[in-house]
């Protein structure tokens, strides 16, 4: 079927954020006590609101200070100033669907400043993205809740049935299946098993998706 919407979560679909994001997460979590593998963030984090992330913090014994959920996001914001590249195939995948006349939009759990930097420092893209951006933080409803990408499928004019998720963690996978929403995990280096068990098709270059959406 070929979608009449798509929308993308942003960091690891759109910007390639989330490195720098997880080397960062590690460092500070290791100066409050928590030693954990970049693997286990991928994997256990990602996906989250940094509130989320904070309590799984916490849970797992790090020593995390009250405010930090609010602290972590001006230092983050200052290391993600340094820039962070697009992942690869994007901007054809947005040439294509313009070509084909399909409205597509941002749903993240991440807040508009982040976005604000990591999409602000490729203009052109961002320019495309102007006024279809959901943040989880601006509509007080975050991934797994359906209810992002549910907005932002009604500011496109499309039912949910006809709209396609693009999302790379389970968190965004779960949420596009209680929308009802087609979704595709994408998983650049792995088999993409752990989205494919929240029902979504695995996903692994951003090139493929113009062939899977059968532009």
């Amino acid at each position: 079927m070929t979608p009449k919407a798509v929308i993308f979560d942003c960091d690891g679909v759109i910007v390639d954020s989330e490195p720098p994001l997880l080397a960062f997460l590690q460092k500070d979590f290791a100066r409050f006590g928590l030693d954990v593998s970049l693997h286990d963030l991928e994997t256990q984090y990602v996906g989250g609101t940094m509130k989320l992330v904070g309590e799984r913090a916490r849970a797992s014994g790090a020593d995390l200070p009250k405010n930090w959920e609010v602290d972590v996001y001006p230092r983050v914001f200052e290391m993600l100033r340094a820039g962070v590249p697009l992942i690869p195939g994007i901007e054809a995948a947005f040439d294509a669907l313009d070509a084909a006349g399909i409205p597509y939009a941002v749903g993240s759990n991440g807040p508009m400043e982040k976005m604000d930097v990591t999409l602000g420092a490729h203009p052109k893209v961002f320019a495309r993205l102007k006024g279809r951006i959901h943040s989880a933080h601006t509509h007080g409803t975050a991934k797994p809740e359906p209810e992002l990408f549910l907005i932002a499928a009604a500011q496109l004019g499309v039912t949910p049935e006809t709209c396609i998720v693009i999302d790379d963690s389970p968190s965004g996978c779960i949420a596009a299946r209680r929308a009802g929403m087609r979704c595709f995990g994408f998983d650049r280096h792995g088999d993409g098993a752990r989205l494919i068990a929240e029902g979504a098709e695995h996903l692994s270059d951003m090139h493929d998706l113009v062939n899977q959406l059968g532009l």
